[in-house]
């Protein structure tokens, strides 16, 4: 089997994790190359060649991890989403382990499944820029919430995004138009969220019933203005498994969409899995249906 390893050396608190994994899969006549980057070297220089291999693993954060999909897409290779950041988000929604004896039998076993992928466009510096993402982009809260948790992810792992989020109690509100396919919709809120895959934390998704492998994105507008205002919506969330918690409705609005136009007044920052990408509104997003083939687990 030919395995080739995209490894992010820089990604979250997993240094090493990848050599253990290694260790796991390896059988007599395998073939795996490790390819890593610090960031300098851009991931699409080191998949040049990878529909000559069996699996690529993505080993890193969700945005190393995105990164690769928007590279493989549409090319059928099969994806094994390697959990080393600080959130992996991407491998929480597909239920993937993080211990590498069992994601190297994942890998062995190979069951796979295509997925939607995003693709936002941006213009940052002059230049128009179009980057993949797997699970969530957006403008607004998030994204500041992204920024700060930047410096927080060494000593604090994914409860950085949470004390981010506290600590920016008053987000700038904005009046948003969107365009979603044919339809124009206008209203206030604090940030727009264009969502592939749903969950954020073990058992905890932003919208319900979520399908990414449905051709659509939920996009959601939160509309609370005060960080202490949306707590109880999310907590409402939490609880609620079915999507009609009272107070629910007063946060989030939710549609559905294939392409997304966002424009904001005044202008608000971008984010995609979890990069603050140092750019603002507007953006478009639209899907790439079934572009991924995910190895995914069935059972360990």
């Amino acid at each position: 089997m030919r395995v080739l390893v995209i490894d992010n050396l820089v990604s979250g608190l997993r240094a090493g994790a990848i050599h253990d994994f290694a260790r796991n899969f390896l059988r007599d006549g395998d073939d795996l190359c490790i390819r890593s980057t610090d960031g300098t070297t851009p991931i699409a220089h080191m998949l040049t060649n990878a529909t000559d291999f069996d699996l690529v693993v993505a080993s890193g954060g969700d945005g190393t991890i995105s990164s690769v999909c928007n590279e493989l897409r549409n090319s059928g290779v099969p994806v094994l989403p390697f959990p080393a950041g600080s959130a992996n988000l991407i491998a929480a929604n597909l239920d993937i382990p993080d211990e590498p004896s069992a994601l190297a039998r994942i890998a062995r076993d190979m069951h796979t499944e295509k997925y939607d992928i995003g693709q936002i466009c941006y213009e940052k510096n002059g230049e128009r820029l179009t980057n993949g993402f797997a699970v969530i982009a957006g403008a607004g809260y998030d994204a500041t919430i992204m920024r700060r948790a930047e410096k927080l992810k060494d000593p604090f792992g994914p409860m950085a995004y949470v004390a981010a989020a506290v600590s920016e109690p008053n987000p700038t509100v904005a009046h948003f138009t969107l365009t979603l396919d044919d339809e124009v919709l206008e209203m206030d809120g604090i940030a727009v969220l264009v969502i592939n895959f749903a969950e954020i934390f073990p058992d905890f998704s932003i919208t319900h019933g979520n399908d990414a492998t449905d051709g659509l994105f939920e996009v959601v507008i939160i509309k609370k203005q005060h960080t202490l205002e949306l707590l109880p919506a999310l907590f409402a969330a939490f609880l609620d498994s079915v999507g009609n918690f009272p107070g629910r409705a007063d946060a989030i609005e939710v549609r559905r969409s294939s392409k997304v136009h966002v424009q904001a007044d005044p202008t608000l920052e971008i984010q995609y899995d979890g990069e603050a990408v140092g750019a603002h509104t507007p953006f478009e997003a639209f899907i790439v249906p079934g572009a991924i083939n995910f190895v995914k687990s069935l059972h360990i």
